[in-house]
C-alpha cells in the first residue's frame, strides 16, 4: 500500500492542518502555513547512497521536497561550490570557514531553488502564469523557470532596481512590471492580484509553502559536502527570513531522518543598516518586529516588514547565535574582501554576510574554533553600481614591452597587486 511522505499543510501558529493547496495563511489564527511530512516514512526510504544516485541539482533531495509527481521544472539548481576559504578564514582569525556560493546558479542567486520547487508545484497545482513580488532575484528565476515550464510569466519589482536585475529578468521574455515604491507596495499589490486572478501562481505568495521548502537543500548540500555533518556556525543573510527559518528546518530534518548525527549549528542573522528591522529587535531584546522604510544599498534584502522576521529572532536565540547590521561602506568593504581572498564575486547581500561574519567574529560571537560557514546568496554582477568606484581602472600603454615593463617595475615598487 502507498503512503505518502507528505501529510499535508500546517500551520506553524496554531498547529491547524489543510489539505496540499495553494494557500499560505492559516483560516483559524492567519499564521503561515509549511509543509509537513512523514518523517517515519522518509526514514525508510532515504539515505546517503540513494542521495548521491540522484541528479546533481536540487532534486537529489526529492525525498524532502514537497512534490508529489514524476515530472520537476529543472534549470540545473543546486549542488553549487563549497569553498573552503583558508585565505579570509587567516585575515579574519577563523580555523574553518567555507563560503557556500550560491551565485552560480543558472540564473545567479539561490532564488532558483526555491523557484523551481515553487515552479513545479505549480505546474502539478494546473496553474498557468507564474509570478512573484520580487527585489531582482527572485524576478530572474521566475522568469527563466517559466519559460522552462512553458507557462506565461509576469513579475513584479521596485521601481530603480539595479540595471544587472532588471535585464537578467527581461531576458527571458516575461511581462515585467515595475511599481512605484518600495518591496512591501509590490508585495501588497501582488497580494490583491494573486486574489483575483486564480490561475497565477505566486511563488511567494499563494505558493509560499512549497517555495520557502527550495531553501532546505542549502543546508542539505552543506551537510552532504561536509561528509554529513552540520558546521558549527552558519551566518545568512535577512530579507524575508524565509532562508534563516527554512535552513534551521533543513539541519533539523537531516537529525530527524538520520542523515547527520550533529547539529543544528548555531545560526546568525546579517541585515544593512537600512533595512535592519530584525537585528534591531534582536538587539532591543524582543520579538516585536517594527517595519521600516529601507534605505542603502543592499536593495535584494530590503523587505521593510520581513513575513519571517519574530521566527527568525526566536531562532537565533534557540541556537545561541547571534546578529548584526552594517552600513553601506562595510558592505562593500566586505564584496571586496571575498573577492580579494577568495576569488567571488557576490552581490550586495553577500557584502552583508561577509561584513557580519567579520564583525561577529571580532566581537567573539563566531568563535575562532568552530566550522563556519558564511552563505553567499547573489552573484555581484547582478549589482556592479555598488562596487565600479571602486575599483581601479585600466593601465593604459602603447603596444611596446618598454611601456610594460616600466609600469610594471613602478608597481612592484609601490607593492600594488
Amino acid at each position: 500500500m502507498f503512503v505518502s511522505r507528505i501529510l499535508g499543510l500546517k500551520c506553524r501558529e496554531c498547529g491547524a492542518r489543510r489539505r496540499l493547496e495553494a494557500t499560505h495563511v492559516c483560516d483559524e489564527c492567519f499564521g503561515p502555513l509549511e509543509v509537513e511530512y512523514d518523517y517515519d516514512v522518509i526514514r525508510e526510504i532515504v539515505s546517503p547512497d540513494r542521495i548521491a544516485r540522484g541528479p546533481r541539482t536540487i532534486w537529489r533531495y526529492r525525498d524532502l521536497l514537497p512534490v508529489e509527481g514524476e515530472s520537476v521544472v529543472d534549470i540545473g539548481a543546486g549542488m553549487t561550490p563549497l569553498l573552503r576559504a583558508d585565505n579570509l578564514a587567516r585575515r579574519l582569525g577563523l580555523r574553518e570557514l567555507w563560503i557556500k556560493n550560491d551565485s552560480v546558479n543558472p540564473s545567479y542567486s539561490f532564488k532558483d531553488r526555491v523557484v523551481s520547487v515553487a515552479s513545479t508545484r505549480a505546474r502539478e497545482l494546473g496553474f498557468r502564469v507564474l509570478s512573484c513580488a520580487s527585489t531582482g532575484n527572485l524576478a530572474c528565476s521566475v522568469a527563466a523557470h517559466a519559460a522552462r515550464a512553458g507557462m506565461r510569466a509576469c513579475v513584479f519589482i521596485p521601481a530603480g532596481l539595479e540595471a544587472g536585475k532588471i535585464l537578467g529578468a527581461a531576458i527571458y521574455g516575461p511581462t515585467l512590471i515595475a511599481v512605484d515604491g518600495h518591496y512591501d507596495d509590490v508585495n501588497r499589490l501582488c497580494q490583491e492580484i494573486a486574489d483575483r486572478f486564480e490561475d497565477w501562481a505566486f511563488a511567494n505568495i499563494n505558493l509560499r509553502p512549497y517555495y520557502s521548502e527550495g531553501s532546505k537543500t542549502l543546508a542539505f548540500e552543506v551537510a552532504e559536502q561536509l561528509g554529513w555533518r552540520a558546521p558549527d556556525h552558519v551566518v545568512v543573510p535577512i530579507g524575508s527570513g524565509s532562508l534563516f527559518t527554512k535552513l534551521w528546518k533543513g539541519y533539523n530534518e537531516l537529525l530527524k531522518v538520520g542523515l547527520i548525527a550533529n547539529g543544528p549549528p548555531r545560526m546568525s542573522a546579517a541585515q544593512a543598516t537600512g533595512c535592519s528591522p530584525v537585528i534591531t529587535a534582536f538587539e532591543r531584546g524582543d520579538e516585536t518586529i517594527v517595519p521600516v522604510r529601507p534605505s542603502g544599498i543592499a536593495k535584494s534584502l530590503a523587505l521593510g516588514n520581513p513575513a519571517d522576521g519574530y521566527e527568525v529572532i526566536k531562532l537565533i536565540k534557540r541556537s545561541g547565535g547571534s546578529g548584526a547590521a552594517v552600513a553601506d561602506r562595510e558592505i562593500v568593504d566586505g564584496i571586496k574582501l571575498l573577492a580579494e581572498t577568495e576569488g567571488i564575486f557576490t552581490e550586495t547581500a553577500g557584502g552583508v554576510t561577509i561584513a557580519v561574519l567579520r564583525r561577529l567574529v571580532e566581537s567573539g560571537a563566531i568563535r575562532p574554533d568552530e566550522s563556519t560557514v558564511a552563505y553567499v546568496t547573489g552573484n555581484g554582477l547582478k549589482t556592479q553600481e555598488a562596487v565600479a568606484r571602486e575599483v581601479e581602472a585600466p593601465v593604459s600603454i602603447p603596444a611596446a614591452f618598454s611601456a610594460f615593463e616600466r609600469v610594471w617595475r613602478e608597481r612592484e615598487l609601490t607593492g600594488a597587486r
